[in-house]
């Protein structure tokens, strides 16, 4: 969805040509894998961290053009509501000090961007989804203007021949509302972290990042409230897959535009982009102009639907096809630290994975992976999950296995310790303490009660600070 469209109404006509541009598009991919002519490039890592703007009573504010024009800069850029931004990193090459020029690269522009708010007399926040949210902020007039968005409020609603979207999530407590747009999407920030790895390894990268999802968003959960109730460990789970529900029944069969997926990739991704062309109705049918070897239209295809873990093809500076992991289960926040944390871990996992054999990991099927991960984003921490053979708590795992694993990944790529231990470090610490976002913003709530205001007042006090949310008090 990032590529800005120039209108957003439609015909049959449009239609036509965008599907036989996308079928071209798909025959060029297909050559592709079938000459495995992708860069076999060297593992590289990169991020979006989705952010809020807060007025002074801590409530949204509708500022992101202005934010943007004030900053001019390509790395930060406007989300679908007013009130959220997207800030983007370099990419890096995993070798000598990648995560330290990640997290200086993000504590610059998130310092310049929060500094700028602050002449604006806003306030910058990361979290999953913001306390203080009401669900008449999430109104069309909040929209970011830009045409895409536009019109994919208008493609699902016709869609849905204009139901409202329904919205039911039960957890510790119970939500059940409707809303007459898309517009509740804007409810849930993340963080998402990319990842190429070579061309020979992509499949099994892939498949990896489907398993180790369900340790991932129980790691880095951080949205437990909307509209004041609690519900999961992660809310912005269910709440992403019906802010874009389309039809009912591919929802309910988990084939909707946001989802787990259908299943592991068998031969190579070209399986997901085939899924995306024969399954997907076309949302928005603007034929890009310009060569067909860019991809551009089924790029734009590709990015209406929104799984879990995402592939992601594009071109590099030489012309050259290349493909990469797009991790989506993460939660925004609490902290800088913790966004390094994070996709330290991430990385080191999946390369951790790639070094061992294939054999130990045939005995945790697709539907495994997918019943851990809702468990998961429902639980936290706490909840039990089926790896391999075996059932434990998310914890233990933690601990025991993928931790460990982690520190093997990252000792492949030959990184100095110093390079990655300390954030591997935050990773352990937060286990062991069962102290993610969601689960610190609990035990506040427990301490001096359900007030979104005063809660997120801490919670900014806490993250400015800088230190993990491990270490966080509830003063």
């Amino acid at each position: 969805m990032g590529q800005e469209i120039t209108n957003s109404h439609f015909h049959k006509r449009d239609y036509h040509l965008f599907q036989h541009s996308l079928d071209h598009e798909m025959e060029i991919l297909r050559h592709w894998f079938e000459d495995e002519t992708f860069c076999n490039t060297e593992p590289m890592v990169g991020l979006e961290l989705e952010g809020w703007l807060v007025d002074s009573d801590l409530h949204p504010a509708a500022a992101n053009h202005l934010l943007s024009q004030r900053l001019n800069t390509s790395l930060v850029v406007p989300e679908l509501a007013r009130f959220n931004i997207e800030i983007n990193s370099t990419p890096q090459p995993l070798h000598t000090t990648p995560f330290s020029a990640l997290s200086a690269e993000l504590l610059s522009t998130w310092q310049q961007t929060a500094d700028t708010c602050h002449a604006m007399n806003l306030d910058l926040v990361m979290t999953g989804i913001l306390p203080t949210i009401q669900q008449k902020d999430f109104c069309l007039s909040n929209m970011s203007d830009l045409q895409r968005y536009r019109a994919l409020n208008e493609q699902v609603m016709r869609m849905r021949q204009g139901t409202p979207l329904e919205f039911e999530i039960e957890g510790n407590e119970s939500l059940h509302f409707c809303h007459h747009d898309v517009m509740m999407e804007a409810a849930g920030t993340s963080l998402q972290i990319h990842l190429q790895v070579p061309y020979r390894h992509i499949t099994a990268a892939f498949n990896h990042a489907i398993r180790i999802s369900a340790p991932m968003v129980a790691l880095c959960a951080n949205a437990p409230y909307l509209f004041g109730k609690d519900l999961w460990a992660e809310s912005r789970i269910p709440l992403f897959e019906q802010a874009i529900n389309v039809n009912q029944l591919s929802h309910r069969l988990g084939e909707g535009r946001v989802s787990f997926g259908t299943g592991y990739t068998r031969e190579n991704l070209l399986d997901l982009f085939q899924e995306n062309r024969d399954h997907y109705p076309i949302m928005l049918p603007i034929c890009q102009p310009g060569d067909p070897q860019q991809l551009t239209n089924l790029m734009l295809h590709n990015g209406t639907i929104w799984r879990w873990n995402r592939p992601l093809v594009s071109l590099d500076t030489s012309g050259k096809p290349q493909l990469r992991i797009e991790h989506r289960v993460a939660s925004a926040g609490p902290t800088l630290e913790d966004i390094i944390a994070n996709t330290v871990f991430f990385s080191g996992v999946i390369m951790g994975m790639l070094t061992q054999p294939d054999e130990k990991y045939l005995h945790h099927p697709f539907a495994t992976a997918r019943n851990n991960f809702y468990h998961a984003a429902r639980w936290g921490l706490e909840s039990e999950v089926q790896w391999g053979r075996q059932r434990g708590t998310l914890r233990n795992l933690l601990t025991k296995v993928l931790i460990p694993l982690a520190e093997t990944g990252l000792q492949q790529l030959e990184l100095p310790p110093s390079e990655w231990r300390p954030w591997l470090e935050i990773i352990a610490a937060r286990v062991a303490t069962g102290q993610n976002g969601s689960e610190w913003q609990r035990r506040w709530v427990a301490r001096h009660g359900r007030d979104p205001a005063s809660l997120l007042g801490a919670y900014l006090e806490k993250q400015n600070s800088g230190n993990p949310v491990h270490q966080w008090n509830f003063s």
